[in-house]
């Protein structure tokens, strides 16, 4: 026999065994569930509204991850904990007062950036603009405005987000149109001549704070008062640094380019945690497998936790965190008994570059140490990138498990699923997984207003999402974990790239 008619043989015995669930009447158990006993609106109103942003290491975040700990367990399920990692510093924004009090009074629409250090009280002054100055010689013999000066570090900006991303799901679709949108297509491409703007970003920020700048202002790259704010902590002596909406701080930089004196009020008051040895935290609870062959193998099921501070994080991510915590409450609500154990994880540090997510793979999953560990292990779904619905799943290019996802997604087109898509996408947990050598798999879902609105800004609040589409994002997520913990067979493993 070939290798192609070996292969071929094979993965119908998997399609098979996938698709002999299909009559099992869990499936239509989960549905009604779902639908009749949706839980959904008070987890995501506590996430959002009772405790709100969750910036990872901060008292909300901790809050937020004992709270689902105890939910879990509430719900029944087993194991349920907390699971600590190694992090740094939390944060909170005690206080930001900016303001233009000349030539007129104007409070202006910004943010401080996370981890950003305090000011030393308020500092009210003219600001000083070097977006126009890129050259080191210019920097160095600008310095001396700079010690406890307001800087505007950035040109004017011009180049505004104004597209999302486009929708997988729609027949038109172009391929590989919406990976590109992520982090998927990293490290393609020839590499760029010159300084890259992140490069020119930290010389500035460098030459800030050798020379004592009192705090630093920059655009978004939103419109319409959205603005994208992230940040990182830059250790001792770093500049406070805020973000505004790129319309008003185009509108001072043109102010002052047709020398029109400015003054402006700027005070941020933030506050930081070290206490707790550094730690964050991973949520980890589990449905077990019934199957004394299979039990020890692991169906795993989650979305991250944390969020960034200006929001409430709603859509990036409390509808994800949300929609794993139902399916689980959904799986043990009809005593599902899956053969695999179904095991739930909500993240820290994905904002941060998929920290959590990261460090529990590499605890438990990567590596020598854990060869049995990933033999057990048969996939990861998680949910991110995206809001309301799921419409199906990126594939990661894994065409072998194309005819298992199809199978499994077609008795769910009632409920608002369309289909699968060979691509990868990117950019958030389920890389973590798929770095390992496992299957990892995030889903298609809506990304209107998601790019240009909501994901990292100060929009992402609960008016940018239907609660109810988490109830059908909770069915499918219940329903392709459930598949998988009984299907005679592991999903397929990646191929090495």
């Amino acid at each position: 026999m070939t290798r192609i008619a070996v292969a071929a043989f094979f993965l119908l015995g998997i399609v098979a065994g996938a698709q002999s669930q299909t009559g099992d009447p869990m499936l239509a158990r989960i549905r009604a569930e779902g639908m009749e006993r949706s839980q959904v609106e008070v987890v995501f109103n506590t996430l959002t509204i009772d405790i709100g942003p969750r910036l990872t290491a901060s008292p909300a975040h901790k809050r937020a991850a004992e709270w689902v700990r105890d939910r879990l367990a509430a719900y029944g399920l087993e194991h349920a904990r907390l699971e600590p990692w190694s992090f740094g510093r939390g944060w909170t924004l005690e206080k930001l007062t900016v303001e233009m009090v000349e030539p007129r009074y104007l409070p202006l629409i910004g943010y401080a950036d996370g981890w950003s250090a305090s000011t030393s009280g308020e500092i009210v002054a003219a600001p000083v603009f070097v977006g126009d100055k890129s050259a080191p010689e210019q920097l160095t013999a600008a310095a001396p405005q700079f010690k406890g000066a307001i800087v505007m570090t950035q040109p004017i900006l011009t180049n505004f987000v104004r597209t999302d991303r486009p929708q997988p799901s729609e027949p038109d679709y172009v391929p590989m149109s919406a990976a590109y949108a992520t982090s998927a297509g990293r490290g393609r491409g020839p590499a760029p001549v010159g300084e890259t703007a992140q490069q020119r970003n930290q010389r500035v920020s460098d030459a800030m704070k050798a020379a004592g700048a009192g705090v630093i202002l920059k655009p978004s790259t939103g419109e319409h008062g959205t603005v994208f704010v992230t940040g990182r902590d830059g250790g001792p002596g770093a500049v406070p640094s805020v973000t505004l909406s790129a319309e008003h701080y185009n509108m001072i930089a043109r102010y002052l380019q047709q020398h029109v004196a400015v003054k402006l009020r700027v005070n941020v008051q933030t506050k930081f945690y070290d206490a707790d040895a550094g730690n964050a935290y991973n949520v980890i609870a589990e449905l077990p497998g019934t199957d004394p062959a299979l039990k020890d193998e692991v169906v795993m099921i989650g979305g991250h936790l944390d969020s960034w501070h200006t929001g409430v994080g709603a859509t990036d991510n409390a509808d994800g965190s949300t929609t794993v915590m139902e399916a689980m409450r959904i799986l043990k609500a009809i005593d599902a008994r899956p053969r695999r154990t179904i095991r739930v994880a909500l993240w820290g540090g994905e904002e941060q570059g998929l920290l959590g997510s990261k460090a529990w793979v590499t605890q438990h999953l990567a590596g020598p140490a854990n060869v049995a560990a990933r033999d057990k292990f048969d996939v990861y779904y998680n949910i991110d990138n995206g809001t309301g619905k799921i419409y199906g799943w990126f594939l990661q290019n894994q065409e072998e498990v194309r005819p298992i996802f199809d199978s499994w997604l077609e008795p769910l087109k009632s409920l608002g699923t369309r289909r699968n898509v060979s691509e990868p996408v990117g950019s958030t947990d389920h890389l973590s997984f798929t770095d390992a050598g496992v299957p990892g798999f995030n889903p298609i879902q809506d990304y209107g207003n998601y790019d240009i609105r909501t994901h990292h800004t100060n929009m992402d609040t609960d008016d940018r999402l239907d609660v109810n589409d988490i109830r059908q994002a909770a069915i499918v997520m219940a329903t392709f974990a459930y598949q998988s913990a009984m299907a005679d067979r592991k999903l397929p493993r990646p191929q090495a790239q």
